[in-house]
């Protein structure tokens, strides 16, 4: 028989075979023949029951572990099987490139079963949305953005489109859990299930993450605890920790070598990692990471100045340019990529034979994802070669090596308190709905917190300031909510988070990309030239009404520049993993002997003055008081706020250090620890940063600012720190 390599594993005893037979003959017979696979993997096999019982699930697996077809073959097969009809599964991912990149091979799979998938994003023409509307497909590949602009649009049918849906798949839930999206996205599928009026399957894709279970209990929303759910992921060693706060690395534990060639280099500037990055691994494919758009740009310049071929992706530049990029690398050979994270997720760019970071990713989570990008092919290992710029990013990166090395992956934790996303959601239900019943408008969400009862406050300040009309028991929309996300059929009320303005780029009609308005106001001297694309413009003409520049080739030169759309700094654990690196301990990887001596620098002349094994350190040089705590931006915040009879109070706390009064004498120091207790304070926010909280308009600001404050601190490291002995060691 066809599958009949497939059942193999049932003669060698293998338990789990009988699963397949689950599975629709039809889809067996394709992953033979049409895939040419001998076997599924085992995160394929573990899914098959779970997903064919209509249990939620988590999907665990490293990049290209086959969850995309974990997911799809037992749902086709359900779909079979159960006689599914219209569009019964969504597909949602974080990015459009990653949709429009996977929507060809769930199409193809549907197909095996005379079934049709399709794509439905910010970009999807009109008339394959007129299609889609007309002939409802099968699966539906969207992003949540999107799936709410259906929702409260007036062209679509929503309940006719999406009321079928069975089953949800998210990829990448750990992207969306993240952040805000994700709140965004659990709302949108509370409200998707009262169109179907049923309980809507959740299946979520991820690599590795350091609290699996409780990131499937955050997917099921408001059903937890009445549904069933798993987390499958066979061969993946988590961690034995489920958090990410000081207990995870205050003790220093054994350190092995992991699973990949990883070699830590020190380089000294951008301009040195583009020369070796130029001389190495010539006719290989090489996917190189930065971590800012700026640095995406310098490089990819200078290796194009080297007669390297290179290709960029970031999020400023135009879908055609991104597409056409990662179109050439995929097919090319002897060439480079440079992108930010916006190729970390599973987008597909070909068989890479390397990965390289520019200085460090700030998390293992994101290391793991791009790490994983390599050793895809029969006979090739996972590699990274890390060439870090600068001291800072080196302790950095070795910090990071060594929680890896110890199989150590953050949480993924949803941003704390989201009370812009309750306004945005009011607004948008009530849109959808046209209208909303003043005393039953928390059953939206089916009681999910905190979109519940416990958002009256928000509903109350919404109807007193005209965001919401009150007229005989229901609410409608109101003039200050069409004043402020009318606009293009309230599409601003679609997406959760908040983009910094920028300038279109124009060559001719030819759109490069986008870059900051202060690149163009800001004084040169010389003729105003733009770094875009790994290339070189002059501006010609500035449309300052339409935010368009326009520009022609230039020779060489310019400037890359885009705001910071919000410092978060580094974790506890990473902070702390530096400070066990300057006291002496190495990661289990290739160490050149540029990073030797660096290290070894570092430790030398650095340490003595920053790190202590028996705890912290308070030093002065001079006026200069510092308090070195290891402990991560989050929680020197929390503590600045805290200790505020000692700290200075114009000052912004860093990763490592808080700078105390400049007349601290350790007296002073005790009595205000021991007045501390339990007390902590929530960190001092400025109130320009509530502007980048998308919706902050639709709040009271004292709850603006709360909610900033809370998504600021880190209470548990910040108690850990003040727990630890302190010294003191003044010059002088």
């Amino acid at each position: 028989m066809a599958d009949a390599g497939l059942r193999a594993g049932k003669d060698q005893g293998d338990e789990d075979a009988d699963v397949l037979d689950r599975l629709d003959p039809v889809v067996l017979h394709h992953i033979v023949n049409t895939l040419g696979w001998p076997d599924l993997r085992p995160l394929q096999r573990a899914a098959i029951t779970p997903l064919m019982q209509g249990q939620d699930a988590l999907l665990l697996a490293p990049t290209a572990g086959g969850k995309t077809e974990a997911a799809c073959f037992p749902l086709l097969s359900a779909m079979t099987e159960q006689k599914w009809t219209g569009t019964s599964v969504l597909y949602l991912c974080p990015l459009k490139a990653l949709l429009n990149n996977l929507v060809v091979r769930v199409d193809s799979y549907a197909q095996w079963l005379g079934r049709r998938a399709a794509l439905w994003h910010g970009d999807t023409k009109e008339s394959q949305r007129q299609r889609i509307r007309a002939e409802a497909p099968d699966i539906l590949l969207t992003t949540p953005e999107s799936l709410e602009a259906v929702l409260i649009g007036v062209k679509t049918d929503h309940a006719r489109l999406l009321g079928s849906v069975r089953a949800v798949v998210i990829d990448e839930v750990h992207a969306f859990a993240a952040d805000d999206r994700g709140w965004h996205l659990l709302a949108v599928l509370e409200r998707l299930e009262r169109v179907t009026g049923r309980p809507i399957q959740r299946v979520g894709l991820s690599a590795t993450v350091g609290n699996p279970a409780e990131l499937l209990h955050w997917l099921q929303g408001a059903g937890v605890g009445s549904r069933t759910g798993q987390v499958v992921a066979p061969g993946v060693h988590l961690p034995a920790t489920d958090s990410n706060g000081p207990g995870d690395t205050a003790t220093p534990g054994p350190s092995r070598r992991p699973a990949g060639e990883v070699e830590l280099d020190y380089v000294g500037s951008l301009e040195n990692a583009a020369k070796l990055i130029a001389a190495l691994h010539r006719g290989e494919k090489r996917l190189v990471f930065c971590d800012s758009r700026r640095q995406v740009e310098e490089l990819g310049a200078a290796l194009r100045a080297r007669e390297v071929t290179v290709f960029l992706s970031h999020a400023s530049l135009s879908v055609d340019e991104r597409t056409r990029s990662e179109q050439a690398f995929a097919e090319a050979r002897d060439c480079v990529i440079v992108s930010t994270s916006t190729l970390e997720l599973g987008i597909d760019v070909g068989d890479l034979d390397r990965v390289i970071q520019i200085d460090s990713p700030a998390s293992v989570a994101s290391f793991l994802q791009r790490i994983g990008r390599t050793g895809r092919r029969p006979g090739t290992v996972r590699n990274c070669l890390f060439l870090t710029t600068r001291k800072e990013t080196l302790l950095q990166a070795a910090g990071l090596l060594l929680l890896w090395s110890r199989g150590w992956v953050e949480s993924v934790v949803p941003p704390s308190e989201p009370r812009h996303l309750v306004a945005q959601q009011l607004l948008a239900v009530t849109l959808q709905q046209h209208k909303l019943g003043d005393q039953l408008w928390d059953r939206q969400w089916n009681g999910l917190a905190p979109f519940d009862k416990s958002a009256a406050p928000i509903l109350r300040f919404l109807t007193e300031e005209g965001f919401l009309d009150s007229d005989g028991g229901m609410l409608f929309v109101g003039p200050e909510a069409e004043r402020r996300f009318g606009k293009r059929h309230f599409i601003e009320l679609t997406a959760s988070f908040t983009a910094p303005p920028q300038f279109t780029v124009l060559s001719g009609r030819t759109e490069i990309g986008r870059t900051d308005p202060s690149v163009l106001t800001e004084e040169r001297p010389g003729p105003r030239r733009l770094l875009l694309g790994g290339r070189s413009w002059q501006v010609t003409y500035i449309d300052w009404l339409r935010k368009r520049v326009f520009v022609e080739p230039a020779d060489s030169g310019g400037i890359a520049k885009w705001m910071n759309g919000g410092v978060t700094g580094l974790s506890y654990a990473v902070t702390r993993a530096m400070r066990e690196v300057l006291l002496g301990t190495d990661p289990p990887v290739s160490l050149t002997r540029r990073a030797e001596a660096c290290l070894a620098e570092q430790r030398e002349t650095d340490a003595p003055d920053t790190v202590h094994p028996g705890g912290t350190l308070i030093t002065r040089v001079g006026s200069d008081v510092r308090w070195w705590t290891w402990s991560g931006y989050r929680a020197n915040a929390t503590l600045a706020a805290t200790l505020q009879s000692v700290t200075d109070p114009l000052q912004r706390p860093t990763d490592s250090w808080l700078r105390l009064r400049e007349n601290l004498t350790p007296a002073a120091w005790r009595d205000a620890r021991e007045n501390v207790g339990e007390n902590l304070v929530l960190p001092d926010v400025d109130r320009r940063a509530v502007r980048g909280l998308k919706f902050s308009a639709a709040l009271p600001e004292r709850l603006a600012v709360a909610t900033v404050a809370a998504r600021l601190a880190d209470f548990e490291s910040a108690r850990s720190v003040l727990g630890e002995t302190t010294r003191f060691q003044y010059d002088g």
